[in-house]
């Protein structure tokens, strides 16, 4: 029997947990050891979750536990630098978005995954859901003709506490590392042609932390409007519509939703629904794995260049404080 892919974690939060629970449902695979500052925490999901070795200290956790890939999921400000403490031990990486605050930190990462061989990818887990897939299909498939327009909006009221992950700039606080990165990966992908050129509005808060964002992208032959906001509950608003000659393509909660509809013009709405997926995590798993295995240093689907595009659009948020 061979050997099951072994994941370490970084960071014991809500996601690690849902990581986790992913791993669960994948074959192959399973998380062998979390570490995190709170040695506490990362003992009661050790416990939780069975054959984890606990550790309070990320570099010993690397040195003794060598594992086939390490999931990062601490606050965005140490990304960075538990990234490339995972290269310097050649460690492959998959961590949460926004996995870089700057294009200089994406770029710094990429160059030593290119030099030392090493994989490592944004976890951009939206583009490996069924729904989205389908979407993207439709429209490579020419469902709607020729994309004209490309709306995206995301939003929530975040938690007013400066102490909170998302108002603190201390921990890279701010909707554009939040859920921005999730539109701007989604919108460039669906519409699958180069960004020509952007024009970009935002509101901060007093701490300098970013909390609403309109972004208009230009394309080769289509323009993206794209809004997220830290600041009003868009529940019912929350979609990305797709419009093209032909027709137009819906998905409800773009970043986490299970459906889209296919409005052709001519026939009747063509619904899908994911009622399969129960943790989506478990596509980005599965990835990462057969890249690995492949000896590939980066994912087809959420490439280095997507990651060094969006950082480079939070440069240009942060210029506008």
């Amino acid at each position: 029997m061979a050997e099951k892919f072994r994941f370490a974690v970084m960071g014991a939060g809500t996601i690690s947990n849902k990581f986790c629970e992913a791993v669960l449902l994948t074959d192959g695979c399973q998380v062998s050891a979390i570490a995190s500052k709170d040695m506490e925490k990362a003992s009661r999901m050790a416990q939780k979750y069975g054959n984890m070795k606990p550790y309070d200290n990320y570099e010993k956790m690397l040195a003794e536990e060598r594992p086939d890939a390490v999931y990062i999921a601490v606050t965005t400000n140490a990304h960075y630098d538990l990234a490339m403490l995972c290269l310097d031990y050649k460690v492959p990486v998959l961590c949460e978005k926004a996995m870089f605050q700057t294009a200089d930190q994406a770029e710094n990462v990429f160059r030593r995954s290119r030099e030392s061989g090493v994989f490592v990818m944004e976890g951009m887990w939206s583009l490996f859901l069924p729904n989205l897939k389908q979407a993207r299909q439709w429209i490579l498939d020419g469902k709607i003709g020729d994309v004209t327009l490309v709306k995206l909006d995301i939003g929530f009221q975040a938690e007013k506490d400066r102490k909170s992950r998302y108002y603190n700039p201390v921990l890279g606080g701010g909707a554009s590392y939040d859920i921005l990165v999730y539109g701007y990966d989604i919108l460039t992908w669906l519409v699958n042609q180069p960004v020509q050129s952007t024009q970009i509005q935002a509101l901060f808060t007093e701490d300098g932390v970013d909390k609403t964002e309109a972004v208009l992208l230009k394309f080769d032959d289509c323009l993206g409007v794209l809004t997220t906001t830290f600041e009003a509950d868009m529940a019912e608003q929350e979609q990305a519509v797709i419009y093209g000659s032909k027709g137009r393509i819906v998905i409800p909660h773009p970043h986490f939703g299970n459906t889209c509809t296919l409005y052709a013009d001519g026939e009747k709405p063509d619904i899908f629904l994911d009622e399969k997926t129960s943790n989506g995590f478990v596509y980005e798993i599965q990835e990462v794995m057969e890249c690995i295995q492949r000896g590939e240093i980066e994912s087809k689907t959420v490439s280095h260049a997507m990651t060094l595009e969006s950082s480079a659009l939070y440069d240009e948020i942060m210029k506008l404080k």
